[in-house]
């Protein structure tokens, strides 16, 4: 049977600090103590290399240190690396360096801002609505804040389903306790209704797409329509704002209520778990308090797989449950026990994310090459190579500033359009918002293509007087015209010419392509770049 050992040698690190050597046997190490990540990461390559051994699956080979930084500072900055992180992490000779970037990074502020950028997401509709994007402003303020403390996931979601709704219009009380003040913003763009709410808290939270059986029973699961309002009931003190008849009524939110109203039979139900019990009611109960306890209950058979779930989608491209909110029995998990194995890690580690990414991205499945070498490859769910990812929004404006050398305002990353005053940043998102099901699975329209070809911010990037990179790199004495080639092939993919690049771009440049001019063909050359599928996709 093949070895399976993790990339840069953490897979032997790691069994010698489980006292096994690489032929597996040995004696136990009494004295040292496992990184728990390391022996996760681990785990994680076992159950996968178990399929591979089952489905006759050959894995990619490793990928390089080049294809690995730029993976890794995507998945986690929301980013491509700048020249000289590139050139750092590839002079960098330790054999841990993989993991000592993950971790350098996850301290940084690019961390935050991308992983608000996730988050808001998430939790927003996936609309162009301005109100909706007015949102995303109190979604950020509220999630920034307990992204970059790393609070325990368990504890963020239980404050939000507890979120207190003052009764007027966009009024909201902070928690006592709690981690922010605009939590409120979720059930705003769930436009205050307990049906709305709870398809998208079932959905998030539960990796349960509730809101088929909202009007009949649903059609490929065991979700029934009564079921359905049950859950919804938890919301049910919950009213939207109103305007009839020139009299407007500001929402209002009545947490002692436990029943709702199912529409069309005016038959009023009981709240209860998705489970099928029935919550215990003491006089006091508010009906999310006891929403949030059971959901974030270390025994819910749904909560911590979800967003396990989640996480091995953002940075394999595609879930163990696929699609993400849609657990049920009839989709299966491609590998069901190590959703367990990482569901149960998760929940010894009090629910912190940061230990989950730190575990995913050491394991060797993470590592390996996106370049198929084999048909058995072919299989996304067999994670026998890497896959390849479609960049979001945000990743290809972030990664082009990057590559350029252009900044923003500092404090100002305006993500909507609207009010006046429109930021590059906002303008190039406006016309990017089309957000996929799947991460693996990406198209560009011909109003992006365009813009990623003609528009201002792509023009600005790539031209002689404006581009910070371009001029340092065109204006530089102390590189010939292959160290400049490469240096922009650095900016854009994170590695150098390869040699049949080379034969082509070296003559072009040194020609001056069509205008003669050596300065201009090197411009021609990083447009080329930052307009091509290596650029704009995470491999």
């Amino acid at each position: 049977m093949r070895k399976y050992v993790m990339a840069g040698g953490g897979g032997l690190l790691c069994l010698a600090l489980l006292g096994i050597d690489s032929q597996g046997s040995g004696p136990p190490l009494k004295k040292a103590k496992p990184d728990d990540t390391l022996v996760m990461a681990l785990k994680i390559d076992r159950h996968i290399a178990a399929e591979y051994q089952a489905t006759k699956a050959v894995p990619a080979p490793a990928a390089s240190d080049a294809a690995f930084a730029r993976r890794i500072y995507l998945d986690l900055a929301g980013r491509i690396p700048r020249v000289s992180e590139v050139r750092a992490f590839l002079d960098d000779k330790r054999s841990d360096k993989r993991r000592k970037l993950v971790d350098k990074l996850l301290g940084t502020s690019n961390y935050v801002n991308h992983f608000t950028n996730v988050w808001r997401t998430l939790l927003l509709p996936n609309n162009n609505n301005q109100q909706v994007q007015f949102l995303s402003a109190q979604i950020d303020a509220w999630v920034k804040p307990l992204i970059r403390a790393n609070t325990n996931y368990d504890k963020v979601v239980r404050d939000l389903l507890t979120a207190t709704i003052a009764n007027r219009m966009g009024g909201f009380r902070p928690v006592p306790g709690g981690s922010g003040q605009n939590a409120v913003a979720f059930y705003q763009a769930n436009e205050m209704k307990p049906e709305n709410i709870a398809a998208a808290t079932s959905r998030l939270f539960l990796g349960v797409k509730l809101e088929c059986a909202q009007c009949h029973d649903h059609p490929f699961a065991k979700w029934t329509r009564k079921q359905f309002w049950e859950y919804a009931a938890f919301f049910g003190g919950i009213k939207p704002q109103n305007v009839a008849a020139g009299v407007f009524s500001p929402a209002t939110d009545n947490p002692k209520v436990h029943d709702i109203e199912m529409p069309n039979n005016a038959k009023r139900v009981q709240a209860k778990f998705l489970d099928g019990k029935k919550p215990a009611w003491k006089d006091d109960d508010k009906a999310r308090d006891v929403l949030a306890k059971w959901v974030t209950d270390k025994k819910n058979p749904f909560f911590a797989k979800a967003i396990v779930n989640r996480y091995w989608e953002h940075f394999f491209g595609i879930g163990l449950v696929d699609p993400v909110d849609d657990m049920r029995d009839e989709n299966p998990c491609s590998h069901p026990k190590l959703l367990e194995e990482l569901a149960q890690g998760l929940i010894d580690h009090d629910y912190d994310l940061k230990y989950l990414i730190r575990a995913i991205t050491a394991t060797k499945a993470y590592n390996l090459s996106s370049r198929q070498t084999h048909k058995s490859q072919e299989n996304l769910r067999l994670f026998a190579r890497f896959p390849l990812k479609g960049l979001t929004p945000e990743q290809i404006f972030d990664s082009i500033s990057t590559a350029v050398g252009y900044r923003e305002a500092p404090g100002f990353r305006q993500n909507f359009v609207g009010f006046g005053f429109n930021s590059p940043r906002a303008e190039f998102l406006n016309k990017f918002a089309n957000p996929v099901d799947r991460k693996t699975e990406t198209s560009t329209s011909i109003l992006q293509a365009l813009a990623l070809m003609n528009g201002r911010f792509v023009a600005d990037a790539t031209s002689l007087e404006r581009s910070e990179l371009l001029a340092a790199v065109i204006d530089s004495p102390f590189m010939d015209t292959r160290q400049k080639l490469d240096t922009l092939f650095l900016a854009a993919f994170s590695r150098k010419m390869r040699g049949s690049e080379a034969g082509k771009l070296m003559p072009y440049v040194s020609k001056g392509g069509p205008s003669g001019s050596t300065k201009k063909a090197l411009a021609d050359v990083f447009w080329v770049l930052l307009n091509s599928s290596e650029f704009i996709l995470n491999h």
